[in-house]
């Protein structure tokens, strides 16, 4: 077996006074989609930070591709990002082929013109996505879905290896939700990407994910997605009642 993508080892973050998260060890293999979830307020997407190297934990170790996220180098091109959809004014100035070329920036070619090898990759993202058509609109005419589909080629426009998504689904319909979801299964198939998504919505992560990760300041659960549904550890974790025909909690969103 391949050495784990992610290994955390008693990892642990305060921020002030408080705990955010505490002892939580993990391993994720290469090729895994891996479902985060718990209530709002829970440490999901402080863990995500952690994994990314956007914040530093305050305790035990944590090792992505090999090594501390902010030890990583030329490794972190192997990682795409896709966070929480911002909301975008309409008056936002750039196209749909300059946002996916944004991730490909660097800190040294910031108001360069872009390369047409850098445009090609751009277009090569949108292809898998299936937006393609749209390179040349304004980004914020798009619908929600079709922005999270752009943000999606934005995140895998580097060729990452390991893709984290935070909240992918928040703000669309269900049709779009579906559809997002059934596009990033066969991008994830058909390149072997390790996948670690945080979601609230527990109904499309498991029919999705390979593996859920329940945490609420620490791990309460994991294991496959239909053993984590029927744990009594999950409604401990939540301390509500949830609707899982509609994948929506009945206390506040996580």
């Amino acid at each position: 077996m391949d050495s784990p993508v992610i290994r955390t080892t008693n990892l642990s973050y305060r921020l002030g006074g408080s705990i955010i998260l505490e002892k939580i060890n993990l391993a994720v293999q290469p090729g895994e989609f891996v479902g985060i979830i718990g209530p709002n307020g829970a440490g999901k997407t402080t863990l995500l930070r952690l994994l990314l190297g956007l914040a530093r934990p305050t305790g035990g170790e944590v090792a992505v591709l090999g090594a501390p996220p902010s030890s990583l180098g030329p490794k972190r091109d192997l990682i795409g990002y896709m966070p929480q959809r911002p909301q975008v004014s309409r008056d936002f100035p750039l196209s749909v082929l300059d946002v996916v070329t944004m991730g490909l920036a660097t800190a040294a070619a910031l108001g360069k013109p872009l390369r047409r090898t850098e445009r090609e990759k751009a277009r090569e993202s949108l292809q898998k996505v299936g937006m393609l058509a749209t390179e040349q609109l304004p980004f914020a005419r798009l619908s929600g879905g079709q922005q999270q589909l752009v943000f999606l080629a934005r995140a895998l426009v580097k060729r990452p290896v390991l893709l984290f998504l935070d909240e992918p689904g928040a703000g669309l319909d269900l049709p779009a939700q579906n559809r997002f979801m059934e596009l990033l299964k066969k991008l994830q198939a058909e390149q072997g990407l390790t996948v670690i998504m945080v979601s609230h919505d527990l109904a499309a992560v498991a029919a999705s994910a390979g593996r859920l990760i329940c945490i609420n300041r620490t791990m309460h659960i994991h294991g496959r997605p239909a053993e984590v549904l029927k744990s009594p550890h999950l409604s401990k974790a939540y301390r509500c009642e949830f609707d899982l025909i509609f994948g929506r909690e009945r206390g506040p969103a996580g």
